[in-house]
């Protein structure tokens, strides 16, 4: 049986104004190994990041996402399925862990469509006599492929995760803006910003669940709040994809929608972007948080050190332009 890989990167979601919105992909990436077998069962083993702590059956988000992808397609449910996670994406740190897995899964599913299909059709016959028959029946089997398009792929990982702004640049990479059109169906869009402004990622120890997050939201939000952040977030657009100007970042990336409401529930993470702020770098929480996101430019690189403890784990790194990427090791 074909083994295929699929490497996803993180994503941060927001970026400042751009709620439920605007994302990134990041150069940090998880890799699943999948391959179906003939012996009942899901097998699943982790490596690195949730090792020892996430369920290894049934309940694995990978394995939840391809039986959701296989279901999708209308392919039958393979008898078993094995699963390799190498996990370096933090959990429960808003840097998209659940959506990276939810993206692998749905990509590896529809890799392994073609065999999961094959392996519940009946053995043709063999002999002159059905040579004829047989090439009609290829010619059938080839027209009925399960096939997954692109933006199928986008909706099922946006149904599974409940909201776009972190499974489109996971698919995609780059700097995405998401929305739902008018049917309800997601839809995105990517953006190259420029190479010269790069994350960089300030990682607590401490987790936050995105339920706990979102529950600190209100309901409603007044006018002049949805006018700020709707015009920062435009704003963001063009400061991400020009030349660098740590000025228009900072204004670009002022929020009034969601990081204040969150505040209590992780004191150290809004600390931090307010020092970092206050010292002139464009800051803000990454995704639900705790991490906190800060976009570097070429004059303020002195400026971040000295405002973070010991308690972060910081690392620079660049945006991810390819997203999730899927192959066949031994075909490599």
């Amino acid at each position: 049986m074909s083994t295929v890989r699929v490497r996803v990167p993180a994503t941060s979601a927001n970026l400042g104004p751009g709620f439920d919105t605007l994302g990134l992909a990041l150069e940090m990436h998880d890799e699943v190994e999948a391959r179906l077998t003939a012996e009942p069962g899901i097998r699943v083993t982790v490596e690195g990041e949730g090792a020892g702590e996430l369920d290894l059956g049934e309940g694995h988000l990978v394995v939840r996402a391809m039986r959701r992808a296989f279901e999708r397609m209308g392919v039958p449910q393979p008898a078993g399925i094995e699963v390799r996670c190498r996990n370096v994406i933090p959990h429960a740190r808003g840097l998209g862990s659940s959506s990276a897995a939810i993206c692998a899964g749905i990509l590896a599913a529809r890799a392994l469509a073609s065999e999961a299909a094959r392996a519940v059709r009946p053995e043709r016959a063999t002999g002159r006599a059905t040579e004829r028959a047989t090439e009609q029946e290829r010619a059938t089997e080839r027209a009925a492929e399960p096939e997954l398009t692109d933006d199928e792929a986008f909706r099922l990982a946006t149904e599974m995760e409940g909201h776009p702004d972190n499974v489109a640049p996971c698919l995609a990479g780059g700097l995405t803006v998401a929305w739902t059109d008018h049917t309800g169906a997601p839809r995105m869009v990517k953006l190259v910003p420029d190479a010269r402004i790069r994350p960089v990622v300030f990682v607590p120890s401490t987790r936050l669940a995105t339920e706990t997050a979102r529950g600190l939201l209100p309901k409603d939000v007044p006018h002049k709040d949805a006018s700020f952040n709707a015009g920062r977030a435009a704003l963001l657009i063009a400061a991400l994809t020009r030349t660098p100007d740590r000025e228009l970042l900072l204004a670009a990336t002022e929020d009034r929608l969601h990081q204040a409401y969150r505040a209590p529930a992780m004191p150290g993470s809004a600390d931090l972007v307010e020092r970092l702020r206050a010292a002139g770098v464009p800051a803000v929480v990454s995704g639900a948080g705790p991490t906190v996101l800060a976009f570097s430019t070429p004059d303020s690189q002195d400026l971040l050190a000295p405002e973070v403890g010991n308690d972060w784990h910081i690392q620079q790194m660049d945006v991810d332009q390819v997203g999730a990427y899927v192959q066949f090791p031994e075909t490599r």
